[in-house]
């Protein structure tokens, strides 16, 4: 249905990680591992589990689907209509990507045609059926107004001489001249994620699902512009890690970079009781870039307990487990929110991306008698519905584009910049430290 991931882009999803726990349960062991269908052992029938659909095979199926002289999927034809006008909505709405070339757009218009010759007493169907192409037509052109407006890609800084020559100057901003709140500068954090989530649509989550399968068939398309929403997203984490570095970095004075740090650290405290989690994590993953984690001194003077706290929920134990259980009871409380502030459930993006990963990887398509595996299917689908009601919460919070065009526009170290900053901050202690040192002066000499 979707086009596949190019390869850069699943890349990051195709390191080891434990399974979710709950999918071993949910899915059971029978369904588990790459098993070769049994064609003889096909049942003819759907497998219906509590009233709900959990296998079957796809002949089976079909013919549940299409209608003869003896027998309709629903006795009044009129209904059946209807239900095909619910499936074709929920088609549009959620998958309009599906629908950008003339094709495929002339077959809807051909199916809608003949539904509407049901109905043609009160046109109510035809009113129905063209709110719906009119609804799709709008999300193609906000998606597409939104790919041609391509994002500003920050360039890292990489020219250290002309760093250091400005660096000690005490009018350098910097984020504490921007923004000095912490709950401030989460909340703006909060606004950009959930305008970077509102821009990404299940199609471009199973994109992951349609790079697998390319895969396993020795294929790949690699269309960039069918992963652009994903692959901006998380150049977004990578860019607020190494910005939250390059700010730690940069300070030349301890107790001033240890002030840095500690302001973070309630960025980071803040984005947490929010509910922003991913950029939470980018936080934490910029203060431990080794850079930053080398420096000793400044460490030494940080009051580290509510650091050891974000570390905590963050540990990558037992498959993130103290992670997933404040993201659920973050899920929990958003479904009794009485406010947009309290509904607010932003995942880390990456965990999320490797649960539906693997969950497609782990688990086959077809059960060991030929069967669909629904349940497969199921709990995919449930984990982007989650996604789906998380991203359409509107940002309770006002937006502040002095705060915001900081984070999106100020300059960011490269890793051998911030390496270079943090030694010139706090000297090289080991003899692995000194030789570093040697070579990224070295290189510096030659450039210049």
């Amino acid at each position: 249905m979707a086009e596949p991931l190019c390869n850069t882009a699943v890349k990051k999803c195709k390191e080891t990680m434990p399974q979710t726990p709950i999918f071993s349960s949910m899915l059971g062991s029978s369904c588990s591992g790459q098993v070769q269908p049994d064609m003889g052992e096909r049942c003819v029938d759907p497998v219906y589990q509590d009233g709900n659909l959990v296998s079957g095979s796809l002949e089976a199926l079909i013919e549940r689907l299409v209608p003869t002289m003896d027998y309709y999927p629903d006795a009044k034809l009129k209904s059946f209509a209807a239900k095909i006008i619910q499936l074709l909505k929920e088609w549009t709405e959620t998958f309009p990507y599906d629908f950008q070339d003339e094709k495929s757009m002339k077959e809807l218009k051909e199916i809608a045609h003949r539904i509407t010759q049901c109905d043609e007493e009160n046109g109510t169907v035809k009113k129905i059926i063209s709110q719906m192409t009119q609804n799709l037509l709008m999300a193609l052109s906000a998606r597409s107004q939104y790919q041609e407006i391509r994002e500003k890609f920050r360039q890292p800084v990489t020219d250290k001489g002309t760093i250091l020559k400005t660096k000690t100057q005490s009018t350098q901003k910097d984020i504490l001249s921007v923004c000095c709140d912490p709950l401030i500068l989460a909340q703006q954090l909060t606004y950009i994620e959930l305008e970077r989530v509102s821009n990404i649509y299940p199609e471009d989550l199973m994109q992951i699902v349609s790079h697998m399968d390319s895969l396993d068939n020795h294929k790949c398309r690699g269309d960039v512009t069918k992963t652009y929403n994903l692959e901006a997203y998380d150049n977004w984490f990578n860019c607020l890690s190494m910005l939250v570095a390059t700010e730690i970095c940069r300070v030349v004075k301890k107790k001033q970079r240890t002030r840095m740090v500690e302001f973070f650290i309630d960025v980071a405290r803040e984005c947490f009781n929010i509910g922003n989690f991913n950029s939470m994590m980018a936080i934490i993953s910029g203060m431990n870039l080794s850079p930053v984690a080398r420096l000793k001194k400044t460490w030494s003077k940080v009051k580290t307990a509510k650091f050891d706290v974000l570390e905590h929920h963050m540990d990558p134990s037992s498959n993130f487990c103290n992670y997933r259980t404040a993201l659920q009871g973050a899920a929990q409380r958003s479904q009794t929110a009485n406010s947009n502030r309290e509904k607010i459930v932003i995942p880390v993006f990456n965990l999320f991306i490797k649960d539906i990963y693997f969950l497609h990887k782990i688990h086959t398509n077809r059960l060991p008698n030929g069967q669909i595996n629904f349940k497969k299917f199921w709990e995919i689908s449930r984990q982007i519905n989650d996604f789906l009601t998380w991203k359409q919460v509107e940002c309770p919070f006002e937006k502040d584009k002095k705060i915001q065009s900081y984070l999106l526009t100020a300059p960011i170290y490269s890793e051998e910049a911030l390496f270079i900053a943090s030694f010139e901050s706090e000297g090289p202690e080991n003899h692995m430290e000194k030789d570093s040192w040697k070579t990224l002066r070295t290189t510096l000499l030659n450039r210049a």
